[in-house]
Formats: C-alpha cells, structure tokens, sequence
C-alpha cells in the first residue's frame, strides 16, 4: 500500500509539470506574435493653485434677465443729428469722387511751421478794436472842443479782410501777400483767387481755418485776407514767407492744375477688387 501510494503522488507531480510546461509554451507563442502596445502614459494633471476661501467666485451670467449687461460702446448705432451725419456723408464723398484740380488744390495747406510764422506776423498788424476807435475818436473830438485844429489820424498797416478787398488790390497789384482759407463754404466765393494770384504775379497761400483767419481781423470767420502795407522792421520776414509762398504755390500752377484728388475707394471695395486680382492672377499660373 504504500509502495502505491508513492508511486499515486509522483504521477500527480509528473502531471503537474507536464500542465506547467504547456502554459509556458503557450505564453511563449503569444509572445513570438504580435506585440502587446503598452499602456498609455497618464498625463499629469496641472496642480491647481490653492484658494483663499475669504474670495469665494461668483460667476455672473448675462442671459436674457440675468446681470445687468457690461456697458460697451454703442456710438455706431447712435442716430446722430443731421447736420452731423451731412458733415460726415459730405467727407465720404469727397473721398470716393474724382475732385477736379480747381478745388482740390485747396486741400494742400501750408506746412505748421510757416502757418506759425504768418500767423505771428498778422498778429501785429490786426485791426483795432471798437474800443479803441471810440477812445481815438473821443480824444479828437475833444482836441476840436478845446479848439485845436482837427488833424486826421494817418490809417496804421493792417491786414486788409474779405473777399472783394482782397481782389481789389490784388488786381492794383498792391497785395504784397494774399492768405485763403482753405475750408469756405461755398467754395465757389474763393476758387477765382488762386488763379487770379497767379496772373497778377501776386504771391498767395492756403492756409487752414477760416476760424483762425478771422480770429486776426476780430471776426467769426474770414475767407481771404491781403497784406500790403507793413512796418520796415517785419520786411525780412515777411520776403521769407513770400518766397515761400511763390515755391508752393505761384511756380507750381501747371503741376497744381493737372492734379486730380479725391477716387479713393472704401476698405470693402478694395478688398473686393484685391480678391478678385488674386483668382485671376491664380488662372494665369494655371
């Protein structure tokens, strides 16, 4: 019996070895085939930073309802006045047509440093004030009750103001310097002058503001303005700005006269038109 017994528990163990060398072959053959892809890496998560638990967050919604709305800019859907809306349509137009050299020539203004420089030089020679006269008139009025012969004042160099002035002397050729604005409403009362200047051999300039004109001859505006007498101690600087004004102004009439302004399409157009250049530029390639 015990002879058997022993032989029983080696057949088990030899059974068990036998069962233990077929899964290893096993094994080995799946490894032999394809491979196993291995596991994908985790991605770390980012540490989110600590909250202070004094600050809690109160997320606002802005649904119809809900929050007040953020206050945003809204002057593209404001309805302006009409004057306004004019002034504006008025400056698109000029943009998009062809302006004919007449008036654009307008558009060219004296450069800041010389527009300093004549202003500087008017200023001295503006007309008096009410006050004055009335104070000059009174101290002659009270010379003649004293009985004093009556003497007439001799009239001061001042800038001559106005239009019909201004022409007047420009064609007694007595105008030594004539300064237009560049912004009078009509244009029709100023767009003669330029060519007018240029006829008569008078030296002439555009400035900028017709506000800033009549601010010298103590208006509310003034379209053209003409210097013909001055002081002999100003002579200097005023031959500097004459010269400069016949450099840009009288020598360049034929350029002035041949060039057109305005014909500047809008950002739509232009990309339209840029769009369109391109594909054709693309079917000639191809």
């Amino acid at each position: 019996k015990k002879v058997k017994k022993v032989k029983m528990m080696e057949n088990m163990k030899m059974r068990v070895n036998i069962q233990k060398v077929k899964k290893v072959k096993k094994v080995k053959k799946v490894k032999k085939g394809k491979k196993v892809a291995p596991a994908p890496l985790k991605k770390k998560e980012p540490k989110k930073p600590p909250q202070n638990p004094l600050f809690e967050k109160r997320p606002r919604n802005f649904g119809i309802g809900q929050d007040i709305q953020p206050k945003r800019d809204l002057s593209r859907f404001v309805r302006w006045p009409k004057y306004i809306r004019l002034q504006r349509q008025k400056a698109v137009l000029l943009q998009r047509l062809k302006v004919p050299p007449p008036i654009n020539q307008f558009r060219t203004a004296v450069d800041r440093q010389t527009a300093t420089q004549l202003f500087k030089l008017m200023d001295k020679y503006r007309p008096e004030t009410r006050q004055a006269k009335k104070e000059r008139l009174a101290a002659r009025s009270e010379a003649r009750v004293a009985g004093k012969a009556d003497k007439p004042t001799d009239r001061a160099p001042v800038v001559r103001a106005g239009v019909n002035t201004v022409t007047k002397l420009v064609e007694q050729k007595k105008a030594q310097l004539v300064v237009i604005a560049h912004d009078v409403d009509p244009i029709e009362m100023v767009l003669f002058l330029p060519a007018l200047c240029r006829k008569m051999g008078v030296p002439y300039c555009i400035v900028k503001g017709k506000a800033r004109l009549g601010r010298v001859v103590r208006r509310k505006t003034c379209a053209a303005v003409a210097i013909d007498k001055i002081n002999p101690e100003d002579r200097s600087a005023l031959s500097k700005l004459v010269e400069t004004c016949k450099n840009n102004y009288n020598e360049r009439g034929e350029e002035i006269r041949k060039h057109w302004g305005g014909g500047i399409l809008g950002a739509k157009s232009q990309a339209r038109i840029t769009k369109f250049e391109k594909a054709k530029a693309k079917e000639i390639k191809a």
